[in-house]
């Protein structure tokens, strides 16, 4: 279960602005529940939790297998909210240092054209046995034409056609209904395919099969972690709760000139889902002059970095941090003869202790240097509690932004430097 912390921002908010907060949170709630606010034809993300699809979860699960058994690579191609959710679960729930089969690699989401001919050098590489790679590739895009995609599928795609009479069985793409550039390429070549949903958008689509495919591909129980989206679905609807506190905390100070939500954890296998937090929340707030810019921060790490400017800087900042409860690792600092590291108060101890003591010490002292800072705990850190998470941002998102008076599911900013770019690449 999701449970939010906010007396670390509401002492920086008087109570009474604090209640007209709430009061306006529960609106923008009901405007998310009923349907009824600007850009509601794209709350699908909500209709596959109300309904869910266990065909579908089932069909991406036994392609997933098959894939496993063959693969040594999957290849992820998007980008934005084409990679960013399933690379944020997979970073999350996989052990580091333990090489599963398949390696998940993501591709597609940048122009460098150094990163792509490694990648092609690698894939060219014999495995020791001097068998070749087997390689799978996942293209991800509505519209086939997002142009970092677009160049490194063509690429990839070409060197899987030029390797393997099976190609187009290797090839799956995760696109439209119809329509698009990338359906014509899919009729031509009998491609696999999976349909993202007319009334999802990109960044929040990681609970289709744009991030459950690749999930699944990596291992990971996807039926658990939907299911404990549906769980937090079906809790919300009845009781927002301590969602509304977030929502009229980050309004309040918002309104109060506060201009960064540094989003940050102690756990590093939660830097990922960070990152397409900040997505989520970015693209959804940053228009008409409004909304918080969502910086992420790595902690403990990057309290030797930006922790100087968050207790010291301009206090214009809030902090939303994302906190583990129980420990998933049982490493304990060993016990040695002598003292000269000076560790011996520490002998003994879980790491895990160690941790929530910095992230204790870190709020207590971020709070008095003039940070509000907002706790957002899970239990475990685990398929059904991430599941949770996706879906508490993916409501907060929509009820806040709501609360700004804006649209939280277009982004007509993102298109202004297409149309610069592709003028002077010459695009007609």
């Amino acid at each position: 279960m999701i449970k939010v912390d906010v007396e670390g921002a509401k002492k920086f908010i008087e109570n009474k602005s604090f209640e007209k907060g709430l009061e306006d949170a529960s609106e923008a709630f009901q405007k998310v529940k009923d349907g009824y606010g600007p850009g509601n034809e794209w709350l699908g993300w909500r209709r596959i939790l109300e309904n869910p699809n266990d065909a579908e979860l089932d069909r991406i699960d036994q392609h997933a297998q098959s894939i496993r058994e063959d693969a040594d690579i999957f290849i992820v191609c998007g980008i934005g909210g084409s990679f960013q959710g399933a690379m944020a679960i997979v970073e999350a729930l996989q052990k580091p240092f333990i090489s599963g089969r398949p390696e998940i690699i993501f591709a597609g989401h940048q122009m460098s054209g150094r990163y792509l001919d490694s990648l092609v050098h690698y894939l060219n590489t014999p495995k020791e046995d001097g068998t070749r790679k087997s390689v799978y590739l996942n293209v991800i895009s509505k519209s086939g034409t997002t142009l970092e995609t677009a160049i490194a599928f063509r690429v990839i795609r070409k060197w899987i056609h030029e390797n393997y009479e099976d190609a187009k069985d290797r090839i799956i793409a995760t696109t439209g209904p119809e329509g698009g550039v990338l359906n014509k390429i899919i009729e031509e070549f009998g491609y696999s395919k999976y349909v993202i949903p007319d009334d999802v958008g990109g960044r929040f689509s990681v609970l289709t099969p744009v991030g459950l495919l690749p999930v699944a591909v990596a291992g990971i129980d996807i039926q658990t972690l939907f299911y404990g989206a549906v769980g937090e679905f079906q809790r919300r609807e009845k009781h927002p709760g301590d969602l509304l506190d977030y929502a009229a905390a980050r309004f309040e100070l918002h309104e109060k000139g506060f201009a960064l939500d540094v989003i940050g954890s102690f756990e590093p296998e939660l830097n990922g889902f960070c990152g397409w937090t900040q997505q989520l929340l970015g693209e959804s707030e940053g228009k008409e002059g409004k909304g918080l810019f969502p910086a992420i921060a790595s902690y403990s790490t990057d309290l030797h970095s930006i922790g100087q400017m968050v207790q010291q800087g301009r206090r214009n900042m809030m902090e939303t941090l994302l906190t583990v409860k129980k420990p998933f690792s049982k490493l304990a600092l060993p016990e040695t003869a002598d003292d000269t590291d000076q560790l011996q108060y520490l002998e003994g101890k879980l790491f895990h202790d160690i941790n929530q003591s910095a992230l204790k010490g870190t709020v207590s002292a971020h709070h008095s240097g003039g940070v509000p800072v907002v706790q957002i705990e899970m239990e475990n850190l685990n398929e059904q509690q991430l599941g949770e998470l996706i879906y508490f941002f993916e409501l907060f998102t929509a009820v806040y932004v709501y609360m700004l008076e804006v649209n939280p599911f277009d982004q007509p900013g993102v298109e202004n430097y297409k149309k610069a770019m592709y003028q002077l690449l010459g695009k007609k």
